[in-house]
């Protein structure tokens, strides 16, 4: 195992056993994730990892944390904290993805926001020519949304927040996967007390990798509002708008898809998704738009003032990324 530095982690309690009977479906075993990376676009790179084991009812079995030398510029080190210096004798991603990928086999990864975390480690396995041994994954915030946790907003720091687990050092891989390991027991002792279905999706690993920028030389990564994406002209949608989304329904092909604001998975990539995926992804909101996506809602954007006035349902990217799984076919009675 790799050394745990610079965060030791502490040991986790037991979970008192569940009164109960625990579902007979749910996995058999957890890979709890957190990567660390520099930046957000499809050719940035993991500079940090960690991996909390846990058996089918959330008790650790073990950890493992690494950092990752990115053969780049680190990044947002006032973010992550790891600078050029202390990541040049870190091992190159090829050189630990036998040992991550063992500490991944046969589990349902977990992450927070889990799709990044999936989507930097696919791409991390497909350059080093191979897969990462992962079939399925569950985002902790929609976990969360499941259950109806009663938070204000969903940050790992305010799930943590919510069942008492002190954070020691957010940004730090091995801390987030420590924090998020106590958080998602409780969560999921919650959901088999109820027999809720888990949110689980499938991991579809990437079979072909070209490492084109995503942007210029030099440019920053895509954790600034300012980051660089190339406009690129799109072919028209092929399926008739078939109105707004209903809120807690399913995205239906033809809808009008605006995006406002940051987000986690490189904007490029979640419109490359949603087109793929038969929407039509608009530059602007009207009043034909079927549904905005932005992480901030509250935010006094055009984009988002102009849906509140008409009335557009207005949903966040991790929410937006599950629709995604099961858009429906466009109905043939639409004009």
């Amino acid at each position: 195992m790799l050394e745990d530095r610079p965060v030791a982690a502490p040991r986790i309690p037991p979970q008192s056993a569940p009164s109960s009977p625990w579902p007979a479906a749910y996995p058999e075993g957890y890979a709890v994730v957190d990567v660390e990376t520099t930046g957000l676009a499809r050719d940035d790179r993991i500079v940090s990892a960690a991996v909390y084991q846990l058996d089918a009812r959330g008790e650790v079995q073990d950890h493992w944390y690494t950092l990752v030398n990115p053969e780049r510029d680190p990044g947002p080190v006032w973010i992550h904290g790891l600078t050029s210096a202390e990541l040049a004798g870190a091992p190159l991603f090829p050189e630990i993805a036998e040992e991550f990928a063992r500490r991944l086999d046969g589990r349902v990864l977990v992450a927070h926001n889990a799709v990044f975390d999936w989507s930097m480690i696919a791409r991390e396995y497909a350059r080093a020519k191979s897969t990462a041994p992962v079939r399925q994954r569950l985002c902790t915030i929609a976990l969360s949304k499941e259950l109806g946790l009663p938070l204000s907003n969903h940050k790992l720091e305010t799930l943590a927040a919510h069942y008492g687990v002190v954070q020691q050092r957010a940004h730090h891989a091995l801390d987030d996967a420590r924090v998020l390991a106590e958080t998602f027991r409780p969560s999921l002792h919650l959901a088999a007390a109820s027999a809720l279905r888990l949110p689980l999706l499938a991991c579809q690993p990437l079979t072909e990798w070209s490492d084109t920028p995503a942007r210029p030389p030099g440019q920053r990564s895509g954790y600034r509002p300012t980051s660089w994406r190339p406009s690129r002209k799109r072919p028209a949608c092929p399926y008739p708008n078939p109105g707004r989304y209903a809120p807690g329904g399913t995205l239906v092909q033809g809808m009008r898809v605006a995006f406002s604001g940051d987000t986690s998975v490189d904007r490029e990539l979640l419109e490359d998704r949603a087109v793929d995926a038969g929407l039509h992804v608009a530059t602007s909101v009207s009043r034909l738009t079927s549904v905005l996506v932005t992480n901030d809602p509250d935010s006094p954007t055009s984009k988002v003032v102009k849906a509140r006035s008409f009335g557009t349902p207005v949903i966040d990217e991790a929410a937006f990324m599950q629709l995604l799984q099961d858009v429906a076919p466009a109905p043939t009675n639409v004009r």
